[in-house]
């Protein structure tokens, strides 16, 4: 079987996200024992968390589920080559129409827009939506984006695709997140330095397509997406903008 290839933007990454093998491997530890269980994973992109979840524990299931057929093309061919083809469903669609039993372990990683509306609305909507698939006494592993400090309007004019309103400070996020019946086991927040490995790799895979394809008739295109995102993240985001990594236990 052929691989299929990450697409440029994040093909130089592990994950879809700031997320090392050590947070990762912490992470999975904070779910807790997994003999058996069956650990879902909405927004699961090409499911590298998932996959290195079940390899820790080989009687453990899993589902995964992602808008994008590409990432979920890539995510069945890794399970092939590394073995839980046989232990794991990954399913390309909309996680808004879809409705799953209440699983022991459910991962939301950076995918909280995956339930749709409004931005403003997404962490309410992700928490609403995982309080009804961890069943009592199971773990979400919740990750979201924070506010570090309150941006300054120059900071939100380079963020033009982010309302202020869609982000909290770490203490309400935290505090809105157990609103929803959950309690805190374990809580992370990404440094800088991680920050600036995703994003260093995350647009090396634009620089390194632009090289290759000067003559494509993207080529405008995706250098002013690359632009862009590169002033968002110079002017914008890297001073302002947190990721946390949020255990929570389902009372």
């Amino acid at each position: 079987m052929t691989t299929p290839e990450i697409p440029p933007l994040y093909r130089d990454t592990d994950f879809n996200g700031p997320l090392n093998d050590e947070r990762a491997a912490r992470l999975i530890r904070s779910l807790g024992p997994l003999e058996g269980r069956r650990v879902v994973d909405v927004g699961c992109g090409w499911a590298e968390l998932l996959l290195r979840t079940l390899a820790g524990e080989p009687s453990a299931t899993g589902f995964g589920i992602d808008l994008s057929e590409d990432y979920v093309r890539l995510g069945r061919a890794n399970a092939e080559e590394r073995g839980p083809a046989d232990r794991v469903e990954l399913v390309a669609g909309d996680v808004g129409g879809w409705r799953g039993e209440p699983a022991d372990a459910v991962l939301n990683i950076g995918s909280t827009h995956v339930w749709g509306g409004d931005p403003r609305t997404h962490t309410a909507n992700a928490l609403a939506a995982l309080a009804d698939l961890v069943r009592p006494g199971g773990r979400a592993a919740f990750g979201e984006v924070y506010w570090r400090r309150p941006p300054t309007e120059t900071e939100m004019a380079a963020m033009p695709f982010l309302p202020r309103e869609q982000y909290r400070p770490l203490p309400e996020l935290v505090d809105f997140a157990l609103s929803h019946g959950f309690r805190l086991l374990a809580l992370a927040e990404t440094t800088v330095d991680e920050w600036d490995e995703f994003e260093n790799r995350h647009c090396l895979g634009w620089e390194e397509w632009l090289l290759e394809n000067p003559g494509s008739p993207d080529f405008e295109e995706v250098r002013d997406r690359a632009d862009r995102h590169r002033h968002a993240r110079v002017h914008g985001q890297r001073e302002t903008l947190g990721f946390a990594y949020l255990t929570l236990l389902r009372v």
